[in-house]
C-alpha cells in the first residue's frame, strides 16, 4: 500500500524562500516527514474542524440534483454562465453587442457553409478558420450538427459579469458554451424581478471564499478570474416563467421548523438566513479550509439551555440585533443531529424560543444584505468630496480610474478627483478585491490588439452613471459592514471563546 509523507514549511513563506529551501536541502533523507492517512472523502490533509463541519446540513449535493431523497437545503443549483467567448457575447452597450453578435453569426454561418460545400471533412480542428472566430469544442460540435446561427434581440439579457458590474449578455446556447440552468432560474425578464440567486465560491477555490446575491444572470467567474461560482436560486420556473417550484427542500423546511419550534419559518427565511450565515466572520474563519474543498454546510444557530426570553439575544430587525447582551448566553452552532432531541421525550440542548429569535435576526440581516447587493444601483450615493480641475473642461468620461496610495481618494479622470473614501469600504471584499476595487477594475476602456475598442463602460445617455455608481458601491460596502457587525457573536465551546464580527474581517 502506498504511503503519503508530508512536510510543510511555514505558511508566511514566499516562493523565493521555498525555492531556497529546495536548493539547500541536499536529500529528502534529512526531511522531517509526517505520515498522512486519507479520510473517507479522500482528503489527505485534514482539518480540526472536519468532523464538526460534517455534522451540519449540506446546502446541496449531486445526489439531490439527480432526484435522490437526501437531506439538503437546496434541491438544485448551477454553475454560473460560462461563455468561452466573453468579448463576443458581453458588452456594456446592448446596441453595440447586437451589432457584434450579428457579425459573429455571419462569420460562423460562412464557415458552416464552407464546411458543407467541402464535403463535411472530419478534421474540423484543422479545417475551420481561427481568424475571425474563437472556436471551442462546443461551437465545433454545433457546426458538425449543422446548426445555423440566427440573431434575435430577445436573447439580449442583463447579466452580472463581476461584482456590481452589470453588462448585457447575448444568452443564446449556440454562442454560450455552458449556459447553466438559468433557463429555469431566470427564464424571462419578468422573473428577474421575482427570483434571486445566491452565488458562492465553488470547491477548489484559489481566492478567498465569497458570495453575492443577484437577480440577474451571473457569470461563472463572478468574483474571481479563476474560481467558478455555484448559484442557488430561491425557486425555479417553467420556460414561460408562469409556474414555480420551490428550491428549498421540504425536508430542510421541516428541519428548521422543528429545531426552532416555529411553524412560521418560510423558505424565504431560510434562504436569507443562509445568506447572512455565509457572511458571518466566525463561520468563514472557522471553516475556511473546509470551504476550499467542499460546498458550505449549514448549522443551526441557537442558544444553549433554557433562559428567559428577555435575556435571550433577539429581535427580528437587524438594527435591533446588536443581539447578545452581556447577560445573555452566547449563540452557538448546532449540528443536524440536534433536531432529534426536539422529538419525543428528549430534552433539547438549546432553548428553541430564544434560538428562534436568533434565526429571525439572521434571516432579517440576510434579506437586508440580499436587497442591498442585488439593488445596488438604488443605493444612495456616499457623500464624497468632489475636487474639480478648473484647468480642464468638464468631463464625466472614464478611461481608467486609479486610487491614491492611501486609498482615500480616487482619480476619476483629469477633470475630477473623488476623496473622503472611508477605510471600512475595503473591508467588504469579494475574492481578492474589495467591491470598490472591482468596479474600478471593470469600469475602464479596453482595446484589443488591433487598437479597436472592445469594452467601453461610458454611457452617452447618462454621462454621470459611473461617478454615481462609485458613490453607490461605497454606500453598499459601508452598509454591508454595519449589518455584518450587527450579527451575534458565535461561541465555540472547544476554544471557550467567541468569534465576533467586531474583531474579524468580513
Amino acid at each position: 500500500m502506498a504511503k503519503i509523507l508530508y512536510h510543510a514549511v511555514p505558511v508566511p513563506w514566499r516562493k523565493e524562500e521555498k525555492y531556497a529551501r529546495l536548493e539547500t536541502t541536499a536529500s529528502i533523507a534529512g526531511v522531517k516527514w509526517t505520515k498522512l492517512t486519507p479520510d473517507k472523502k479522500g482528503n489527505w490533509i485534514t482539518n480540526d474542524t472536519d468532523e464538526e463541519f460534517d455534522t451540519f446540513l449540506p446546502i446541496g449535493s449531486k445526489e439531490a440534483k439527480a432526484g435522490t431523497s437526501v437531506p439538503t437545503v437546496f434541491r438544485t443549483y448551477s454553475l454560473g454562465v460560462s461563455t468561452n467567448r466573453d468579448a463576443v457575447v458581453y458588452d456594456f452597450d446592448a446596441k453595440r453587442l447586437a451589432k457584434r453578435v450579428e457579425q459573429f453569426a455571419d462569420d460562423y454561418n460562412a464557415e458552416l457553409h464552407r464546411w458543407q460545400k467541402k464535403g463535411r471533412p472530419k478534421d474540423v480542428d484543422n479545417f475551420v478558420s481561427y481568424e475571425k472566430i474563437k472556436w471551442s469544442e462546443t461551437l465545433k460540435r454545433h457546426l458538425t450538427d449543422e446548426v445555423e446561427a440566427k440573431f434575435s434581440a430577445k436573447f439580449i439579457r442583463k447579466a452580472l459579469y463581476r461584482p456590481f458590474t452589470e453588462l448585457s449578455l447575448y444568452n443564446d446556447t449556440l454562442l454560450i458554451d455552458r449556459p447553466g440552468m438559468f433557463d429555469e432560474f431566470f427564464p424571462t425578464k419578468k422573473s428577474e424581478t421575482e427570483n434571486s440567486v445566491i452565488c458562492l465560491s465553488d470547491v477548489g477555490l484559489r481566492s478567498p471564499f465569497s458570495c453575492l446575491a443577484t437577480d440577474k444572470l451571473p457569470d461563472l467567474h463572478l468574483c474571481a478570474s479563476t474560481d467558478g461560482f455555484q448559484c442557488f436560486p430561491l425557486f425555479t420556473c417553467t420556460e414561460d416563467g408562469k409556474e414555480r417550484r420551490d428550491n428549498i427542500t421540504p425536508k430542510a423546511l421541516t428541519l428548521f421548523q422543528i429545531f426552532y419550534d416555529d411553524d412560521g419559518i418560510t423558505r424565504a427565511d431560510i434562504f436569507h438566513y443562509f445568506y447572512a450565515l455565509l457572511h458571518h466572520p466566525a463561520y468563514r474563519t472557522r471553516y475556511a479550509e473546509n470551504l476550499k474543498r467542499e460546498l458550505p454546510r449549514i448549522p443551526f444557530v441557537g442558544v444553549v439551555g433554557r433562559v428567559s426570553p428577555l435575556r435571550a439575544a433577539g429581535g427580528a430587525s437587524v438594527l435591533a440585533s446588536r443581539l447578545v447582551s452581556s447577560l445573555a448566553p452566547p449563540a452557538q452552532f448546532f449540528p443536524l443531529a440536534a433536531v432529534e432531541k426536539m422529538q419525543g421525550d428528549a430534552t433539547p440542548d438549546h432553548n428553541p424560543k430564544a434560538s428562534a429569535k436568533l434565526f429571525h435576526a439572521f434571516a432579517a440581516a440576510g434579506q437586508q444584505l440580499a436587497d442591498l447587493h442585488a439593488n445596488y444601483e438604488s443605493a444612495k450615493e456616499f457623500p464624497l468630496k468632489r475636487q474639480e480641475n478648473k484647468a480642464v473642461k468638464l468631463d464625466w468620461r472614464v478611461e481608467a480610474m486609479k486610487l491614491s496610495k492611501d486609498k482615500v481618494s480616487l482619480f476619476y479622470n483629469d477633470f475630477l478627483t473623488l476623496s473622503g473614501i472611508p477605510a471600512e469600504v475595503y473591508d467588504y471584499r469579494l475574492g481578492n478585491r474589495s467591491a470598490l476595487e472591482w468596479v474600478i477594475d471593470q469600469y475602464r476602456v479596453t482595446k484589443d490588439e488591433n487598437g479597436n475598442i472592445t469594452s467601453d463602460p461610458n454611457r452617452p445617455d447618462d454621462e454621470q452613471h459611473i461617478v454615481r455608481l462609485i458613490g453607490q458601491v461605497i454606500t453598499v460596502s459601508v452598509e454591508t459592514q454595519k449589518i455584518i457587525h450587527a450579527l451575534p457573536g458565535i461561541a465555540f465551546a472547544a476554544e471557550e471563546m467567541a468569534i465576533c464580527p467586531e474583531n474579524q474581517m468580513a
